[in-house]
């Protein structure tokens, strides 16, 4: 492989095919630089299981060639997350199980995606019997525990790390992938500095068969983010969709509350389809006009992704005035309803919209 493809495509993670050998588990490993099939087809095996101490409150602890699965942290209909360990390096990884005859669909958006700095990256992939086993790197905090823990952003560090999510959804947009469920929780932080983002998982992203025609018709995503043409149309603009979340997801960094919200879901859906919110002038100019260029209530008249990368609150410094006829070419009227201030709740009705749906 050469200098310029390993710069563009990454690392390559790892395929891992247990084999058999008087009854120990062997791994036979692919170099990293080899080609990765999704459609590799190995010998399946049984997991190991490890006795464990009389201390443990588990039973046993399930060994996956090179690592333990420690505790369950999520159980899904397309995964479940288990906290990792490397039995050598006791470094701590995240493990993703997919069912074995899914796992190839799963993971397919990544093949098309390819490596991304702000996308996270598979480590290594074993295959058992029954479930695939994808090993990727640990995260510290997902966005959404972050913003709540600091009730909002300073501006300066909503726009850089505003930036890195932008970068993350051109990358897929560009390469025909609709993330279709985009939210706060979906992008962690992969240092303890907390300055650097990365997608975690493309399970629910789309992939199109035509990069210019994301026209879809199923209704999949999280209440809070969901856009209105979801709600109302029986198709509708992937890619314009996700903008829809991108901008929920900017105005949660601002103002440390989301635009829509109400614990009855027909008034929050309601709320969404109305396009009522408010703008607080506690921004900058242009960070108010990126919003609303966002959250508009017509797919059409909101910024592609590419258009947000040539924003002024990108181009220009934060809290540089920028001219009134700048703003205007940017800013189609829209009416906002001001409504009471919402906080991002901390208990029931946060899991509630944060949680996944289908109409």
């Amino acid at each position: 492989m050469s200098a310029s493809a390993v710069l563009e495509n990454g690392p390559r993670p790892i395929l891992h095919i247990p084999i058999f050998k008087n009854q120990n588990l062997l791994i036979d490993t692919f170099s990293p630089g080899a080609a990765l099939s999704p459609d590799i087809k190995p010998p399946g095996f049984k997991p190991e299981f490890l006795s464990c101490s009389e201390k443990s409150a588990s039973p046993s602890v399930e060994r996956i060639g090179s690592y333990i699965l420690l505790e369950k942290t999520q159980s899904g209909t397309s995964c479940d997350v288990y906290n990792a360990l490397h039995i050598v390096s006791r470094e701590k990884f995240i493990c993703k199980t997919y069912p074995l005859n899914k796992y190839r669909e799963m993971l397919a958006p990544h093949w098309q995606s390819g490596y991304h700095p702000h996308i996270a990256d598979i480590v290594e992939i074993l295959l058992g019997a029954t479930r695939a086993y994808v090993i990727f790197h640990c995260s510290f905090e997902d966005l959404h525990s972050y913003i709540r823990k600091k009730r909002r952003l300073r501006e300066s560090e909503a726009a850089e790390l505003f930036k890195q999510i932008v970068s993350a959804i051109k990358h897929c947009h560009k390469r025909g992938i609709v993330l279709r469920d985009l939210k706060l929780r979906k992008f962690v932080f992969v240092d303890q500095q907390r300055s650097h983002l990365v997608l975690d998982g493309l399970e629910d992203a789309f992939l199109l068969e035509d990069v210019d025609d994301d026209h879809l018709t199923d209704k999949h995503g999280c209440p809070a983010y969901v856009s209105p043409e979801i709600l109302s149309s029986q198709g509708y603009s992937g890619k314009s969709a996700d903008m829809w979340s991108l901008g929920v997801i900017l105005y949660t960094m601002l103002f440390g509350q989301y635009p829509f919200h109400d614990t009855v879901a027909s008034q929050l859906f309601g709320k969404i389809r109305r396009g009522h919110y408010t703008v607080p002038d506690t921004v900058s100019p242009p960070a108010r006009c990126l919003v609303r260029s966002l959250l508009r209530t017509e797919p059409s008249e909101r910024l592609t992704v590419f258009d947000v990368c040539r924003h002024p609150w990108f181009t220009h410094a934060h809290g540089h005035r920028v001219t009134s006829s700048l703003l205007t070419g940017l800013m189609k009227s829209q009416t906002n309803i001001i409504e009471p201030e919402q906080r991002v709740p901390e208990v029931t009705p946060l899991r509630t919209l944060e949680n996944e749906f289908t109409l």
